[in-house]
């Protein structure tokens, strides 16, 4: 509630006696709440107006704009103070909360974060924008950010500004800010090495070839991830769920696997989750009678470890769970049965890739693209192959992984052609 008039309130214009030039006139807004410190306030709107119909002009838009919402509180919060409140107070994953964490800190703060919020505007934030795409950057390998990169910081600042609309700001900067084009992100999404279904099958086979060394068996080093390799190369499903699988979650005479478990890396730490990607919590994959009898190699595996390690093994009904490989006397702090490290999964496959000449760019979860481009090649039906990969739509798997299917476009042309009777008078 603004006191428009009242003695010392402010509200009311008032004569400011100038030595030199002509006297002016000057008002303060009425005392009212301050937005963003919750107490009462009062500040000069001008003192410099040259009548006082010009002052009790300036005094009637403030309070119009103050009722309507459009008064910036006074405040010497900075974008960076707000963005580490924001980000305390946030309610996201843990893993969306450690991605926010380094691009605030690495490429927001250090460009703007000192700019009061009040100072934030659309133009200051293109020029950041503009920087990050321009200026080498040392954690992107001394390159600037890419589109889809710039356009995450957007999203991220979006969020926070809009948070702080209207306690801080009127309106959020961000709405009218120009970040990265979808076409721009596009142009710049690199082409991710795939291996067909031969290249596949000779890998499959190289990695179940035991070593036949001295020792070789179960338990033997040699063929210690060739179960985890399967599973990704024949159901293309993410690191962290392939490593969240559990036992119970197995249907053996369905041949189906529920996901319901991810493992992920959260600051450092290796962490056991619910599956929430997508919204797709309680998803469920269907195999082959073939991949079952790769899981159940692998109870056997695991069994053999239980019975090795004894009472080190922390039971968690993990089908890839930490082995007993490297353990130190007393278990050093290792836990058999806990989930594995992903980053120490990502290193022994690019040990294993290296060693069976794979391309060197080929990552972990390229498999994943590798098993939905074959399929679609391979014309399966994409509806299938959609809800298999668990994507939102077919349309967005054809849209991301039908790029190469010549054969199929030649085989759907000569169809029509054959259809229609094209070439029959030749």
């Amino acid at each position: 509630m603004v006191a428009k008039k009242g003695n010392g309130n402010g509200g009311t214009p008032v004569k400011v006696k100038r030595v030199g030039r002509p006297d002016t006139w000057g008002v303060r807004t009425p005392l009212h709440v301050n937005a963003a410190t919750g107490e009462p306030d009062r500040y000069w709107i001008g003192r410099e107006y040259p009548t006082k119909t010009a002052a009790e002009r300036a005094l009637r838009e403030w309070i119009a704009d103050y009722e309507a919402g459009k008064v910036v509180a006074r405040s010497d919060v900075t974008l960076g103070e707000w963005l580490d409140a924001w980000l305390a107070h946030h309610r996201g994953e843990e893993t969306t909360l450690a991605g926010y964490e380094p691009k605030i800190r690495l490429h927001i703060k250090p460009y703007i974060g000192k700019l009061r919020l009040s100072e934030v505007t659309d133009e200051s934030l293109n020029g950041l924008y503009k920087t990050l795409e321009t200026k080498p950057c040392p954690t992107n390998k001394g390159k600037p950010l890419g589109a889809k990169s710039v356009r995450h910081v957007h999203t991220i600042l979006s969020g926070a500004l809009g948070a702080a609309v209207p306690k801080f700001i009127p309106v959020n900067p961000a709405a009218t800010a120009k970040p990265p084009t979808g076409r721009q992100i596009r142009a710049q999404r690199p082409r991710y090495e795939t291996l067909n279904d031969a290249e596949t099958r000779a890998f499959l086979k190289d990695i179940w070839s035991p070593c036949k060394r001295r020792g070789c068996g179960l338990l033997h080093f040699c063929t210690r991830d060739a179960p985890l390799w399967t599973v990704y190369t024949a159901t293309g499903v993410r690191r962290s769920e392939a490593l969240g699988m559990m036992w119970h979650l197995i249907d053996w005479e369905e041949c189906s696997i529920q996901l319901e478990w991810v493992v992920v890396e959260v600051k450092g730490k290796t962490v056991l989750r619910r599956l929430t990607k997508d919204g797709d919590d309680n998803a469920r994959i269907y195999v082959d009678q073939s991949l079952m009898k790769v899981l159940r190699l692998q109870w056997e595996r695991q069994q053999a470890w239980k019975e090795r390690v004894g009472d080190l093994w922390d039971e968690n009904d993990l089908v890839f769970a930490r082995d007993g490989y490297m353990l130190k006397k007393g278990g050093g702090g290792i836990s058999p049965g806990g989930p594995q490290d992903p980053g120490q999964v990502s290193d022994r496959w690019r040990t294993a890739r290296e060693r069976l000449h794979l391309p060197e760019r080929f990552r972990l979860h390229d498999w994943r693209h590798s098993k939905i481009t074959n399929d679609l090649d391979a014309g399966e039906n994409p509806v299938e192959v959609s809800a298999n990969a668990r994507h939102h739509s077919p349309g967005y798997t054809m849209g991301q992984y039908g790029h190469r299917r010549a054969t199929g476009a030649r085989r759907l042309a000569a169809g029509s052609a054959r259809r229609i009777g094209l070439g029959e008078s030749e």
